[in-house]
């Protein structure tokens, strides 16, 4: 009886520990900070991990984060300094720096994000405004994302809030606009593909004419020196031929006689010549003299 009388009180006394020591302590995370509050009213924070204290039923534990947390805003339109709209979806990165002032001007991460959202999209609007469209989404969307996270980060502190850094996912031009900037980048591209295949046209045309210049040149110098080889070796011809006439006339007229024949007289072949010809004397008589006029 005593026994089950023991074993009842230490049922009864565990699930009272297990129910009111949860009312006196707390462990905070090395991932988050607490803030204490009774009744509403603000008491102390805690910001160290650990086991912690507070007054049962009395006060209460406020968590936040203190890692990053990230802010993705919806897409909206922006117009450039030169009257160009501008469709963008900036992303913000913060923390909870102050986690009383946090707690007093959003109460949590959903107002926090409402704020920040509206926040950056007022400075993205102002930077935006202040600049072309090839610079936000050229070489100077850098700069400025930077000169928006550092004005967002100015007026954020007012609500324990540490921006760390504002950035843009895409930034494009609105649908009902692509079609038509598409259009004229398309005949743009066109326009200076003829303008480099007429370039180019040109250019083959004058290598083509420097061509036929170098060609028609070396033609007519290779003629030239073909002429001048032809001309000389036609003068040495004949004085090979005056040489050896000069040395024996007869022999001369009698090869040339033979060369002669051997021209115009083929297979069936018929002359009708003089019986005192100059041509037949050979035939005859290989000494006869030559016929006298």
């Amino acid at each position: 009886m005593i026994t089950k009388l023991l074993s009842r009180g230490g049922l009864v006394l565990i699930v009272a520990v297990l129910f009111v020591v949860p009312q006196f302590c707390f462990t905070v995370d090395e991932r988050e900070q607490v803030i204490i509050t009774q009744f509403g009213e603000y008491k102390r924070t805690i910001q160290q991990p650990g086991l912690a204290f507070k007054l049962p039923f009395l006060q209460t534990v406020n968590r936040f984060d203190r890692r990053i947390l990230v802010s993705d805003a919806p897409q909206a339109e922006y117009l450039t300094q030169d009257k160009k709209r501008l469709v963008a979806d900036p992303v913000t990165r913060w923390r909870i720096k102050d986690p009383l002032l946090f707690y007093k001007t959003v109460r949590d991460q959903s107002g926090a994000r409402a704020r920040l959202d509206d926040l950056v999209f007022s400075e993205l609007r102002r930077e935006v405004a202040s600049h072309t469209f090839v610079a936000v989404i050229g070489a100077k969307r850098e700069p400025i994302m930077d000169a928006v996270a550092a004005s967002a980060r100015e007026k954020a502190s007012e609500f324990g809030i540490e921006v760390v850094d504002v950035r843009i996912k895409r930034a494009d031009l609105p649908k009902e606009v692509q079609s038509s900037v598409f259009a004229r980048m398309q005949a743009e591209r066109e326009r200076e593909a003829k303008r480099y295949r007429s370039e180019g046209e040109e250019e083959a045309a004058k290598l083509r004419a420097q061509t036929d210049k170098e060609r028609t040149i070396v033609l007519a110098e290779a003629e030239q020196a073909a002429q001048k080889l032809r001309g000389e070796g036609d003068g040495a011809a004949t004085t090979i031929y005056a040489a050896a006439y000069g040395k024996d006339p007869e022999f001369y007229a009698f090869l040339r006689s033979l060369q002669a024949y051997e021209m115009f007289l083929g297979k069936r072949s018929t002359l009708l010549l003089s019986a005192d010809s100059d041509l037949f004397r050979y035939l005859g008589s290989p000494h006869a003299p030559a016929a006298k006029k």
